[in-house]
């Protein structure tokens, strides 16, 4: 008997994260998809404080937030490990964690506007944001966890597929080759591993959600 479920919704990239983890290290589970508009009763529940996806129920204990989650699974099915295990680049992870945390969604997912100047301001902040990721968190490395998928990854996995995705709906491109090689490139090599590759949403219907998105922020 499954004593894993994962209660996700089909384009959300925080759900995707668990996804992967669950993934990689190899652990079976229930996987629920949400309806974003009439959300479950066992939704409801098991996240009373946010009441949003993902949420892992292990053994009948629920779990929130996909970075908690992430650290959950990483504790409770060490095989495969997603941290390094040298304490301070363990702590280095989870600080580009906490950086992508604080960054990544609030920063690059640029709201449309028709304000030029709003626009120019969204997108200087952007480029500093993977300036910093591209020079400080990469490197020059394949990976952020070095030459194997790590879950600062993870974490950043949404600007490979949700990042491509939003830019096309809104016309403002952020991470281009000429001038973030290294994220780029990174952004490849990431989509082209197996486990990641097979785990990702349709990108035509992902537009489409998109799109709806783009129209809940300009009403």
């Amino acid at each position: 008997m499954v004593d894993v479920k994962l209660l996700g919704f089909s384009f959300s990239p925080f759900a995707h994260r668990v996804i992967w983890a669950l993934k990689f290290k190899g652990i079976t589970y229930e996987y629920i998809e949400e309806d974003s508009k009439n959300k479950s009763q066992l939704l409801l529940q098991s996240n009373p404080v946010y009441k949003k996806v993902p949420v892992l129920i292990h053994g009948g204990k629920a779990i929130a937030e996909s970075s908690v989650i992430l650290e959950y699974i990483e504790e409770t099915w060490p095989e495969n490990p997603l941290l390094p295990k040298d304490n301070h680049e363990r702590a280095l992870a989870r600080f580009w964690i906490k950086f992508g945390e604080d960054s990544i969604v609030s920063t690059l997912f640029l709201r449309p506007t028709e304000d030029e100047q709003e626009r120019a301001r969204a997108m200087k902040k952007a480029q500093e944001t993977l300036t910093i990721m591209e020079e400080e968190g990469l490197g020059h490395k394949k990976f952020f966890g070095g030459n194997n998928i790590g879950m600062v990854d993870i974490v950043y996995g949404c600007l490979g597929h949700w990042l491509e995705g939003w830019e096309e709906i809104v016309g403002m491109k952020t991470i281009e080759a000429s001038k973030f090689p290294g994220l780029h490139a990174w952004i490849q090599n990431f989509k082209q591993v197996p486990v990641i590759k097979e785990n990702l949403p349709d990108y035509g219907k992902l537009l489409l959600h998109l799109e709806r998105r783009r129209q809940e922020f300009i009403i």
